[in-house]
């Protein structure tokens, strides 16, 4: 996520980290590595030009220049243009109360992920409590209105459809969805509409009727990041033509460069309101500009980290496994839960991201995610009571163990060596309080 324009940034952030004096050549010298950075990222020129002049003219303000430690000042001046750059603060979407149904229009092109995004986006709110109803609207791509229905079951959100062999205008489906969410009381009713590959006056004309039609408390341009100025050139377009309430980028998880999340905002005037951050319907984030920002300049993002853990671990959970962490209990099988939910908090990549002062320094290549998977496999191929006891297992159960993991004796045996290790530094861990501390040190918490 942002890997190009992060580690230009974090480079930029090492150099002026820590000096005792900063001159107005040093101010020069950094912020002409960071727009060389924005550049290489794809950002908007203008967007670009706005943001180094703001940088140079808050960092030559005497509050910097005169401060105990000009470094890090400099740095909190350039967090700071980042937060204004990327939005300032968290925009919410703007829906009514549960008596009357809200409507959401999303537009895009096509290939940017629009209807995989309406039904995450519907899933969100689902597990908020709204009650949403799909309508699918988009007659033109082949099986897309097939492809919302399946999404919508996948997530037990009724999805409202008409055969697009019988029916070719989108306007009569939107009319009969939007009835029928009133009718029977959906709070929320999410319009996917048809996208082309490129701009054209025919789909420009179909989405303004459907706009009038709708009459849509959030109109949302679903953008693909990696696009770069291309998204931010047609989210223009559409805001011009159209109108748009907001922003949701796709595939943020792969964007490395970071050109439209940074550009969008100040182009177009309207936020990013949501981030695609893997192909799983959960994964759709809520945008901070503050957080992005934070994990740009490698400091982390702890907040989201807590949210994520909090999503996957309970309380209740983690009083348990201290429990048994601390009275060496703790087995395979809770070893393999543990995987299982560090898996559901998303990528690694994105993981690493989120903890302070990792960005730099632990390498994601270094994490062998096949041996993470073997293992899981190794475990899985046990029985319940091997992995509640893996004392138990002798020759012949560790080779019935990698025959039914495809992998080897010598893998099992390996697996089972270093749970005993982990398991007795697990024991050091729960018990010792200062260890924990230097620990939490090392991440820089």
């Amino acid at each position: 996520m942002l890997e190009n324009i992060s580690d230009k940034f974090n480079d930029i952030v090492r150099q002026v980290s820590g000096k005792h004096k900063i001159s107005e050549k040093n101010i020069q010298e950094a912020v002409d590595e960071i727009k060389l950075a924005l550049l290489e990222a794809d950002v908007n020129l203008r967007v670009v030009r706005r943001f180094v002049n703001r940088t140079i003219e808050d960092a030559r303000g005497e509050k910097v220049l005169k401060s105990v430690d000009p470094g890090q000042q400099f740095i909190k001046v350039v967090y700071d243009r980042l937060v204004e750059l990327l939005g300032d603060t968290r925009q919410e979407l703007e829906l009514r109360g549960p008596d009357t149904t809200s409507v959401i229009l999303m537009m895009g092109l096509q290939g940017s992920g629009k209807t995989t995004t309406a039904a995450k986006l519907a899933y969100m709110l689902k597990k908020e409590g709204r009650n949403p109803l799909l309508i699918a609207a988009d007659l033109v791509r082949p099986a897309a209105v097939q492809q919302l229905q399946v999404l919508g079951e996948q997530i037990g959100v009724p999805v409202y459809a008409e055969d697009p062999q019988l029916v070719k205008d989108p306007v009569q489906v939107v009319k009969a969805g939007l009835k029928k969410a009133r009718r029977e009381l959906f709070d929320t009713a999410i319009v996917d509409t048809t996208g082309r590959l490129h701009l054209d006056e025919v789909m420009m004309a179909q989405i303004k009727e459907i706009y009038a039609a709708a009459k849509p408390d959030e109109a949302l341009y679903v953008a693909d990041s990696m696009t770069g100025q291309h998204a931010v050139t047609i989210a223009k377009e559409f805001h011009e033509k159209v109108g748009i309430d907001g922003v949701i980028l796709t595939k943020f998880d792969s964007d490395t460069r970071g050109g439209a999340a940074l550009s969008i905002r100040t182009v177009t005037g309207k936020p990013i309101k949501f981030i695609g951050v893997g192909e799983k319907v959960e994964d759709l984030d809520p945008f901070y500009p503050d957080r992005i920002a934070s994990r740009i300049l490698g400091m982390g993002d702890v907040v989201s980290l807590v949210e994520k853990a909090q999503e996957n671990f309970n309380e209740e959970d983690a009083q348990r496994m201290q429990k048994k962490m601390a009275s060496a209990t703790f087995s395979l099988q809770d070893y393999l839960e543990q995987l299982q939910k560090m898996n559901s908090m998303g990528p690694l990549s994105s993981i690493i991201d989120m903890i302070p002062g990792a960005k730099g320094n632990i390498n994601e290549d270094d994490i062998d995610t096949d041996e993470i998977r073997r293992e899981q496999a190794i475990i899985q191929s046990m029985t319940f009571s091997e992995r509640n006891n893996h004392r138990i297992l002798g020759p012949s159960r560790r080779r019935r163990i990698a025959r039914g993991s495809g992998t080897s004796v010598y893998d099992v045996n390996r697996l089972v060596k270093k749970f005993e290790k982990m398991r007795l530094m697990m024991k050091k861990v729960a018990k010792n309080k200062k260890y924990q501390s230097e620990m939490l040190k090392q991440l820089g918490m």
